[in-house]
């Protein structure tokens, strides 16, 4: 079962450096969904990997030994592309056998294979339609069905439900991860939704401008990220300058435009400047009392489960997400309100030398 190692991988095109230095270990059976911005070098990784690029440095090795002699089509590779690629002429079930037509492999075992391959992505009863008589997640099935049927164990996915309707996508993404599951593959998914990557992912790998800025498992990724670029790219986050006032251990109180907060935090000085990070679930919202931070409700948004505010408040605007089973929480543009910072889900960065903006651009 593949095993895959990538050293030092970089890729350039003319003065264009799309890679630099990328160094990933995957694991056999393992699930890893890449997310980043675009152009950040997501697609132009998984095409090295799987020969249709050639990297100007570093190695591949799947199994331990290097693929840089070995022809794309040996290499035991599936990949599936955003643009469901299936031959219009021929029906789902020719589609299936495709590659092993090409590898020449006997009637008889094209037949099992592809009888496998329809019950696996439950398409038996459609076995001779043709692509445009299926809905887009049905084809995308197909093509996923056809990459399976070559016997590959070692999967890349460029972004396979992107150009699908959001209800589609949803549903195949588990569809997709339970196969994987199930016949025991190892899969690098590429994909621009977060929420997609979060939810299916054994390990995240977040990328910018061809680097690898931060690997982690999902929880992880999104409650504890260990860069600012994470902390931001990844759902939506409070990001709030400060100047340390005093540490007591682990124990860091920041001060942030006059409101003390305490956060947990190693290594820090007093008189530091760091940025405050918090999700806005972890900021709540009540009517005005003493104790709490006073703010303004500047807007609100309906998101069906909950409501985002966003409040202004002592020169910073912070986002509050609140859980619309409770109506009592409601609150209206213009209407005064306390906000309470749980400081239990806080986490303290340096701030960047080269400014806050710079950190967390997508570029």
């Amino acid at each position: 079962m593949p095993e895959l190692d990538i050293i030092g991988l970089s890729k350039t095109y003319g003065n264009i450096r799309a890679l630099s230095d990328i160094s990933l270990h995957v694991k056999d059976k393992e699930y890893v969904c890449i997310i980043g911005p675009s152009g950040c070098g997501k697609s132009t990784l998984i095409r090295c990997i799987s020969g249709i690029e050639q990297p100007s440095f570093g190695e591949i090795l799947i199994d331990g030994q290097s693929v840089k002699k070995i022809r794309i089509e040996d290499r035991q590779i599936g990949y599936v592309f955003q643009d469901i690629a299936l031959f219009p002429h021929l029906t789902v079930r020719d589609n299936l056998g495709y590659g092993l037509a090409v590898r020449r492999t006997s009637a008889n075992e094209m037949r099992t294979v592809i009888n496998e391959m329809l019950d696996l992505i439950s398409m038996r009863d459609r076995s001779n339609s043709l692509p445009r008589e299926l809905s887009g997640g049905a084809q995308q099935k197909v093509a996923v069905g056809r990459a399976i049927a070559t016997g590959a164990h070692l999967f890349m996915l460029d972004e396979p439900l992107g150009a699908l309707d959001a209800i589609v996508r949803a549903e195949l993404r588990y569809e997709l991860r339970k196969l994987a599951s199930d016949l025991g593959l190892t899969v690098i998914h590429v994909t621009h939704d977060q929420e997609e990557a979060l939810s299916i992912a054994d390990r995240v790998v977040i990328m910018k401008s061809g680097r690898i800025v931060e690997v982690g498992n999902p929880f992880e990724i999104y409650r504890f990220p260990k860069t600012l670029f994470s902390a931001n790219f990844v759902g939506e986050a409070n990001l709030l300058e400060g100047k340390i006032l005093m540490v007591d251990g682990t124990l860091c109180t920041v001060d942030v435009a006059g409101h003390p907060v305490k956060v947990a935090s190693e290594g820090k000085s007093i008189g530091q400047r760091v940025i405050v990070f918090i999700r806005p679930e972890f900021v709540q919202l009540t009517l005005p009392t003493e104790d709490g931070w006073p703010g303004k409700v500047k807007q609100v948004t309906f998101l069906g489960s909950l409501n985002r505010y966003v409040i202004e408040t002592d020169g910073n605007e912070i986002v509050s997400e609140v859980s619309t089973a409770d109506y009592s929480t409601g609150f209206a543009v213009g209407e005064r309100v306390s906000l309470f910072l749980n400081e239990a889900n806080m986490a303290l960065f340096d701030y960047p030398k080269e400014g806050l903006e710079k950190e967390i651009g997508l570029e």
